[in-house]
């Protein structure tokens, strides 16, 4: 269990500052806030333990907190990245945070992908919305010169409403000028020099076929994006135990004492939120 290298009691954020803070999406519905840590020893004890799909619980002191997706990779600098959908009072308030100003962190938490497991495999990134923020990281720590000889073929298939909701727009227009993956993006309906995809991602997956032998299939979008995307890729030969979802919702503690989260014998924070579609085959309906 993480806790603060300071106070081991792991109900205490981590105080942090913003480093910077820019709006991905044109309807400014997704803000990207980069975070630095205002003690060495909290940096240090972070990147110690992150792994990417692991998330943390962001608070605004006097508004609460919120459970995000990291999305960024340890070789990216001494920060860590989140992208906030706005929607209620402590995801509001983190829109209104800008350079300098100070909030908490408690984290990293959860189990993150199951990286040494996948080597040697073909990756399949499948993300839709801004739940492709915590993709996103995967695929920045895959890219890496010293990471990238570990992983087969890397595909790419990333969807969103509108061409204005997509997310990291410059880093991802690098992405296509790469000899060493394959990027797909897609919207829901056709707009005016949109030269990609259109269309939803389940229809897309199928569209592009990706290949099940000796290949990983990894899903993190809206739950009706996932509903439809997971039985897609058991269609094209992909067996559950090669395919891989985030479940980031209802979560509060984020340390399995809530039960807020609480499905069968699993808690989606601290066992997961990383599960395998077998894993989640075994669990009682989630209702």
């Amino acid at each position: 269990m993480w806790t603060n290298p300071v106070n081991p009691n792991p109900y205490l954020p981590t105080p942090m500052r913003v480093l910077h803070a820019y709006y991905e999406s044109t309807d400014r519905s997704l803000k990207t806030l980069e975070l630095a840590f205002v003690n060495q020893q909290d940096r240090v004890r972070f990147f110690e333990k992150f792994n990417p799909g692991q998330f943390c619980q962001l608070s605004v002191f006097g508004k609460g907190e919120s459970p995000l997706g990291v999305a960024s990779a340890a070789w990216e600098g001494d920060f860590v990245r989140f992208t906030v959908q706005k929607m209620g009072l402590v995801t509001k308030a983190l829109h209104q945070l800008q350079p300098g100003d100070s909030l908490g962190l408690r984290g990293p938490l959860g189990n993150g992908f199951p990286l040494a497991d996948w080597k040697g495999k073909n990756l399949v990134i499948i993300g839709g919305g801004c739940a492709f923020s915590t993709l996103y990281a995967l695929t920045k720590h895959v890219q890496h010169a010293q990471n990238r000889a570990d992983f087969g073929e890397l595909i790419v298939i990333y969807g969103a409403r509108s061409s204005g909701l997509c997310m990291y727009k410059h880093d991802i227009q690098s992405w296509y000028q790469r000899d060493d993956m394959q990027v797909h993006q897609a919207i829901d309906v056709p707009e005016e020099d949109w030269s990609h995809h259109v269309g939803y991602v389940p229809d897309v997956v199928k569209q592009i076929a990706p290949s099940p032998v000796n290949s990983v299939a990894i899903v993190c979008g809206p739950p009706i994006m996932t509903k439809f995307t997971l039985p897609a890729l058991v269609g094209l030969g992909f067996p559950p135990e090669t395919i891989f979802t985030s479940l980031e919702k209802r979560m509060k503690c984020g340390l399995g004492k809530c039960g807020r989260c609480n499905i069968g014998s699993k808690y989606i924070c601290k066992d997961g939120p990383v599960f395998s579609l077998a894993e989640l085959n075994a669990l009682p309906a989630d209702i």
